[in-house]
């Protein structure tokens, strides 16, 4: 045999191991059954995982059901973990066997070695002592919750700060009136700083619901063991472990009011990320917007102007395109992706347990991953550095004959609909066809049995603006 592999024991036989590999036979099985996707469980999940067996430790320890040098050992190498220490010995791919069993023992059997090399012999087991009062069917959900908790606030930071970076925006864009469209067609004026102002409050309401959501993470069903009914833990274990689990990790945490429902259901996560997919959907359609309000710019809207970041094409020379926008849709389709396949797999709960709480587990924690990632980015390289195109803007307003609609109170509807007819038909502006038809007589007041003037044609058009602030109350 070769000198790089030692030989391990578990239930099932002997297993070989990497020699200086913490983990054990179990998580080597593993890894030899699961060659899936070469991708390693996220920080997040470790960490977590890691919280959950120091707060065992010393729960456990407290109640007197585990030796305190063991428990000592124990959460010392488990705040290692949560420090970042040993990260490259926890290597079971995301699909894996259901619940999570193996993610569970390769945390277990690291933990348990580790704390043997602080004892400097082996007293620690990674059933009996890392896994006491524990099963994979309540670590796994309550690391789940701990772990999206952990990054909560970092991801809501950046969230909050794309909102900033927008109502700043809005600020600058205020006295710009534009176009607006609906159906991608022409409609009545708005500000480019009342279009900012919208996509901030967009991003606002659903850092809201985020936060509503990620309430519920805060429920933590740690003690019901393997299927809710706590069996081979202490009566006091469930609520010394959120007590613990608060302390250690510095977050609002609260006991579950039903431990079987906790172990049954992950509509928890599953609301969670529900949350994290309405903010991609939310930010697909802003980065569509920027695309098509930057887009030409010679041949297109042009309104606003993209920071250059790199060149565009490797054929047209001096071709920009909206990199960062076309960045952020394709981070939100894997997003709406992730969160599709995780409401699949909290559905497919049955009974006591849900299988598929590693996956579940991974998409969540890469979702929230994405999510940083790339808004941070697009807030920072793209929304902080765009400009807007005054000229453009206000020329397509110019010539746009929808304004028409400001005319209504004084011509109608249909009379107005004639004008702009009119008005496309010769290239015309919709004003200078209303002045040239008032001046000859030919328009009609809707509610007045008498012609309108070119002086009320021309006062009803004069003040564009006040056409983007018509019964909005302040």
């Amino acid at each position: 045999m070769s000198t790089d592999f030692r030989i391990e024991k578990d239930s099932l036989g002997e297993v070989q191991v990497p020699a200086n590999a913490l983990y054990g036979a179990q998580t080597q099985r593993a890894v030899d059954n699961f060659p899936i996707s070469g991708l390693k469980p996220w920080p997040a999940f470790v960490w977590s995982m890691a919280a959950i067996k120091r707060a065992a430790a010393e729960v456990n320890a407290g109640l007197g059901l585990l030796d305190k040098d063991k428990a000592q050992a124990i959460a010392t190498a488990a705040a290692e973990v949560m420090d970042g220490q040993w990260r490259d010995q926890f290597v079971v791919d995301p699909f894996q066997a259901g619940a999570g069993t193996s993610h569970n023992m390769n945390v277990n059997e690291v933990l348990s070695a580790r704390a043997n090399q602080i004892l400097g012999e082996k007293l620690v087991n990674p059933n009996d002592h890392v896994n006491m009062a524990q099963s994979t069917n309540d670590t796994i959900p309550t690391a789940i919750r701990l772990g999206a908790l952990w990054r909560l606030e970092e991801l809501l930071g950046v969230v909050d700060g794309l909102t900033a970076a927008l109502n700043a925006k809005a600020r600058e864009f205020d006295d710009i009136v534009k176009s607006g469209r609906t159906h991608l067609q022409d409609a009545v004026p708005v500000r480019l700083g009342q279009e900012f102002g919208g996509y901030a409050k967009a991003v606002e309401r659903d850092a809201a619901r985020i936060r509503r959501s990620a309430e519920g993470l805060r429920r933590l069903g740690i003690g019901g063991t393997a299927t809710g009914s706590g069996l081979n833990a202490h009566p006091d274990y469930h609520a010394g472990m959120v007590k613990q689990l608060s302390e250690i990790t510095g977050l609002e945490l609260h006991t579950s009011d039903d431990l079987f429902e906790s172990m049954q259901s992950l509509a928890d996560a599953a609301d969670f990320s529900a949350s994290l997919r309405t903010l991609a959907v939310t930010l697909t359609r802003i980065a569509n917007d920027f695309r098509l309000l930057s887009s030409g710019p010679s041949t297109g809207l042009d309104e606003i102007r993209l920071p250059a970041l790199q060149p565009g094409s490797s054929i047209m020379p001096g071709k920009v395109n909206p990199v960062m926008a076309e960045m952020l849709n394709m981070a939100m389709y894997h997003v709406m992706g992730c969160d599709t396949t995780l409401a699949l797999a909290a559905a497919a709960g049955q009974l006591e347990l849900n299988v598929m709480m590693p996956i579940i587990a991974h998409n969540l924690f890469e979702e929230m991953q994405v999510i940083i990632g790339s808004v941070r980015a697009f807030t920072d390289k793209c929304v902080a550095g765009l400009t807007a195109n005054r000229e453009k803007a206000e020329g397509w307003l110019s010539r746009n004959a929808i304004i028409v609609t400001a005319l209504n109170p004084v011509i109608g509807y249909q009379a107005g609909a004639a004008l702009v007819k009119q008005a496309l038909k010769e290239d015309r502006t919709v004003g200078e066809v209303a002045v040239e038809q008032a001046e000859a007589g030919a328009l009609k007041h809707v509610s007045q049995d008498r012609p309108v003037t070119a002086a009320e044609i021309q006062a009803a058009l004069s003040d564009l603006r006040k056409l983007t602030d018509g019964g909005i109350v302040k």
